[in-house]
């Protein structure tokens, strides 16, 4: 078998509107009917609802308002710089009403990694939490944006600098007392396939974090695709997975692309009301899980790991949840198993998918109660799938190599950058660094093939923290792997070659060495998110093993690492 994919066929996807007139203005065939007292949206400290003509009229009046006050029109590029709130979507379905696309940016980023980005994307806006206003003026005046174009998501406590900012509110207010200023982007037949929505951040398979261009049709492509996948909408079908008046809770970060499409957009599309959380807080969660009865849980493995052996667990009933999803990396077998036992009433699996294919390729299939162990779920219907192995030939079922994909939601490429998509989107296909077996429609994750690894769901270049790391006058050379962690999935470590100058000053020297190490994670800290430091540690090294054209052999540490590691563990509990 060359080429493997889902029996069920697709129903027509739309490739004439965008998102917002997708989500808010029509009705799919393939979309349950929402009653009308349900809830879209609602805010979780508080418990308020948002319905959905509070959020057309939130999206009409900011969508107004920047076309008044920035002239923002079709092409032009804002960045979200915010943890998850109500006017999250607000903001994005206003850009997009206005024709504009949308760069989603981690909040947790120190200036550097911000400044990344806005240069990027040549963002025209900076729509930010309050928290962050110090980070966003820093990065503002280093890419050139004006302090007059960056926006406040909400209202923060009255201040001489915050007193600088107007908000969303504000301009909710503003644009819809004021005559309308703009004409909505309407697409023609074909045109959604090819107008941008996001430039959402991957690292791809190497290299620093890249602007994924992603098309309106994807994102809409995948939602389709999702309730296809899980006949939300099929009479026939009797054990349906989400129908209109569940709860999810949205925990996931939006401004990464499971949050997004996923929590975000596809619950929204099946009639469910979302529960929007900001941070991410074990206690807080859990009383949110019951004070809101949510019953459907996208979660990735960390939060799993928590819900599996935190002992505030025992505090509540939890026999609400009636569906549970992990996904952005793997979650063993022993973990389900637990999970199981934590939430008894619920269906438990995994999905697969990534930026690059603008989220979805597998899911726990709709016949299964708990997940088949090990599995990454079943391909989505619209998703071809082929393995390749290593001398270049097409594996039959059960033989392992990289998994290559595509269907109607892969993205477009990376933006500005055509070695990088030449190297990951050939002739429609994604190649998606990971190694794979394909066993009965179902995708097992074999071990991952490209550089990048999986910190807590989030991707860490080793590259990028290498050339941090060179940046230390210390350092001559460096390596940075993974290794095994079973809250996070892996941490970052860091080989590191010495100057001739620093291996003088700490030989012979443990208290010296130590303090080196520390002081290299510091350099890294610094500057870098929290899930981006070398929580792994520093190992110093002669040299750096390399391959005769130079490469790194990332693999030959990394199984070093893991050696050190269980050395490590036997002498502490040698020790005890």
């Amino acid at each position: 078998m060359a080429t493997f994919r889902s029996v069920f066929p697709l129903p027509h996807i739309p490739d004439d509107l965008t998102i917002p007139q997708f989500i808010l203005d029509s009705q799919h065939p393939s979309r349950p009917l929402r009653p009308y007292t349900t809830p879209w949206l609602i805010e979780d400290h508080t418990g308020r609802p948002f319905g959905h003509s509070e959020l057309s009229h939130r999206t009409f009046g900011l969508a107004n308002a920047l076309s008044l006050k920035w002239g923002i029109k079709r092409h032009d590029i804002v960045c979200i710089f915010s943890p998850n709130n109500i006017d999250y979507a607000t903001t994005i379905w206003a850009v997009h009403r206005l024709g504009g696309i949308i760069t989603p940016a981690n909040p947790g980023y120190m200036v550097e990694e911000l400044v990344h980005q806005l240069h990027a994307t040549k963002a025209a806006l900076l729509v930010i939490h309050p928290t962050f206003l110090d980070t966003a003026h820093k990065a503002a005046q280093i890419a050139g944006l004006p302090n007059d174009r960056i926006i406040l998501i909400e209202d923060p406590p009255y201040s001489e600098t915050t007193s600088k900012h107007t908000s969303i509110n504000n301009l909710v207010d503003f644009g819809s007392n004021a005559p309308q200023n703009f004409i909505e982007a309407r697409l023609k037949p074909g045109e959604a396939r090819t107008t941008l929505a996001f430039l959402s951040f991957s690292s791809g398979t190497t290299g620093k974090p890249k602007a994924v261009a992603i098309p309106h049709y994807s994102v809409i492509a995948n939602i389709i695709q999702m309730a296809t996948h899980y006949k939300i909408n099929d009479k026939s079908w009797k054990e349906k997975r989400m129908i209109p008046g569940d709860v999810a809770i949205a925990v996931l970060p939006f401004f990464h692309i499971y949050g997004l499409v996923v929590n975000l957009h596809y619950l929204l599309f099946c009639g469910m009301s979302v529960v929007v959380v900001p941070k991410f807080n074990f206690p807080v969660f859990l009383e949110s899980l019951v004070r809101h009865r949510i019953t459907h849980l996208y979660i990735v493995p960390p939060q799993v790991v928590l819900m599996c052996k935190h002992p505030d667990m025992k505090k509540y009933n939890l026999s609400h949840i009636k569906f549970c999803m992990s996904g952005a990396a793997p979650l063993s077998g022993e973990l389900m198993e637990q999970l199981h036992k934590v939430l008894p009433n619920a269906t438990i699996g995994q999905g697969y998918g990534l930026t690059e294919t603008c989220t979805t390729v597998a899911m726990i299939p709709p016949t299964q109660k708990i997940a088949t162990i090990g599995s990454a779920g079943q391909l989505i219907p619209g998703i071809i799938a082929k393995v390749v192995k290593v001398d270049g030939s097409l594996a039959v079922e059960g033989e392992q190599g990289e998994l290559v994909v595509t269907g109607p939601s892969m993205a477009l490429g990376y933006l500005n950058n055509e070695t990088a998509t030449r190297e990951t989107f050939v002739d429609g296909w994604v190649r998606t660094g990971d190694e794979v077996i394909i066993k009965n429609g179902e995708v097992y994750v074999v071990d991952r093939l490209k550089e990048i690894m999986k910190v807590r769901g989030f991707q860490v270049a080793p590259a990028e923290l290498e050339g941090h790391l060179l940046m230390h006058p210390d350092v001559v050379d460096a390596c940075v792997i993974s290794i095994p962690d079973e809250y996070s999935g892996e941490l970052p470590m860091a080989y590191i070659v010495l100057s001739e100058a620093a291996r003088k000053r700490i030989s012979g020297n443990q208290d010296a060495s130590l303090k080196l190490k520390a002081v290299l994670e510091k350099h890294v800290a610094d500057v870098k998110v929290a899930y981006k430091r070398l929580a792994g540690g520093v190992e110093f090294i002669d040299a750096i093993p390399k391959n005769p054209s130079g490469k790194m052999l990332r693999r030959v540490l990394r199984d070093q690492a893991r050696k050190l590691k269980v050395t490590r563990t036997e002498s502490i509990r040698a020790r005890l």
